[in-house]
């Protein structure tokens, strides 16, 4: 890794900014020196230099909650760098996804439109590991991919129809029918919904409109 450009403090630090690379969620900010920047780049995990104590530390080498790299940008005035990562647990010593969980500023709106869909995906992963009695997303796993087809089926020709009356309450609800029992399907094809997002991603990188 080609350092020479970025533009260390007085105290030969940069701020670096890490965010979850699928959720776009902001996880921490931590420091990084030129040796954790650069073992960061070699080990492809975060690396970081703590302030408090004068040393280098890596996230997770105790608690396990790594975070593997997928890449690092720096900022237009190159003394800043944002590092997209993908989390193996929490971000936080106090064991929560973000250090940025404290509101002071704004109301309260519920989930990001992404962490609603990761919600989802953790939910009924959980579902399919512990089948609680009762549950109808217990009920599709134990029924099998036919159903979980079959209903995907089923909420499809809903979607259709409700687009078809011009009805957009009805669309709505229908859409997120449609969309829980894709991301069903999903966990029991065993395909992390993020793969989809990375199929996008890359469609929008190379400019390519979607198959027919």
């Amino acid at each position: 890794m080609n350092i020479d450009g970025v533009k260390f403090d007085e105290k030969g630090l940069i701020p670096a900014v890490v965010q979850d690379a699928n959720t776009k969620e902001v996880l921490t900010l931590a420091y990084m020196n030129r040796e954790s920047l650069l073992k960061s780049a070699e080990t492809g995990e975060t690396w970081f230099f703590s302030r408090s104590r004068n040393e280098l530390w890596h996230k997770g080498a105790t608690s396990g909650n790594t975070q593997k790299i997928v890449e690092m940008k720096l900022d237009c005035d190159q003394d800043a760098i944002v590092v997209l990562a993908e989390p193996a647990g929490p971000a936080c010593h106090k064991g929560t996804v973000s250090c940025f969980e404290e509101r002071v500023y704004g109301e309260e709106s519920g989930l990001s439109d992404y962490e609603i869909l990761n919600t989802l995906e953790k939910v009924i992963e959980e579902r399919e590991k512990t089948r609680p009695e009762g549950a109808y997303t217990t009920y599709l796993f134990e029924k099998g991919v036919d159903k979980i087809l079959k209903k995907v089926g089923e909420e499809s020709a809903e979607v259709i129809i409700a687009a078809k009356n011009r009805d957009k309450d009805e669309l709505k609800w229908e859409a997120a029918d449609l969309i829980y029992h894709l991301m069903v399907l999903l966990r029991e094809q065993e395909l992390p919904f993020s793969e989809v997002l990375k199929v996008l991603n890359k469609r929008h990188e190379k400019k390519e409109p979607a198959s027919e």
